[in-house]
């Protein structure tokens, strides 16, 4: 383990103590915490499906199928993230704590809602939704990755508040 300990300003943590106490206090962190990973498994098993299809052009029904599920769930943790972002910092979108992942989540949602007009519309074959589809999913990871990022800092912030000298320990990279 390495101790890190900057000269510089230190960094505002993610969340106040107020917010900290809403997160921790709302049923909506749970669920929140419950759908990103099925939302992840509903994607590899979509990503799976997306890309047998395109490679040997078989399971088409079932690669749409992947798709529209996991828009839906998309949507789900959309909402269910809107609310708790309003519940732990009183807006539903664009708090400044996570300004550019709900950025990000907006291209996001829109790839993904613009699959599902191509799939209605049928303006684009079924390769050209697929190929829509795996830009969507890549939004997805990269948006994910964001998150990913905030709740290790939120971990981190944890860290150092517990510690009596404000100092953490982070693993060696």
């Amino acid at each position: 383990m390495t101790h890190h300990q900057s000269n510089s300003a230190p960094r505002q943590a993610l969340y106040t103590p107020e917010e900290r106490r809403r997160r921790d206090a709302s049923p909506w962190t749970l669920v929140q915490g419950i759908l990103a990973p099925i939302q992840f498994l509903v994607f590899m098993v979509s990503l799976y499906l997306v890309l047998r299809y395109l490679v040997t052009g078989e399971g088409e029904g079932i690669a749409t199928v992947s798709v529209v599920v996991k828009t839906l769930v998309l949507y789900t943790i959309m909402i269910t993230g809107a609310i708790w972002e309003k519940v732990v910092f009183g807006r539903y979108l664009f708090a400044p704590a996570f300004f550019w992942e709900d950025v990000f989540s907006m291209l996001v949602l829109a790839l993904h809602t613009a699959y599902l007009i191509a799939l209605a519309t049928q303006m684009v074959d079924v390769q050209g939704q697929m190929f829509l589809a795996l830009a969507a999913y890549a939004t997805y990871v990269i948006n994910a990755g964001q998150f990913l990022i905030k709740l290790r800092a939120a971990r981190l912030d944890a860290a150092r508040r517990d510690r009596p000298d404000g100092a953490f320990a982070e693993a060696a990279e």
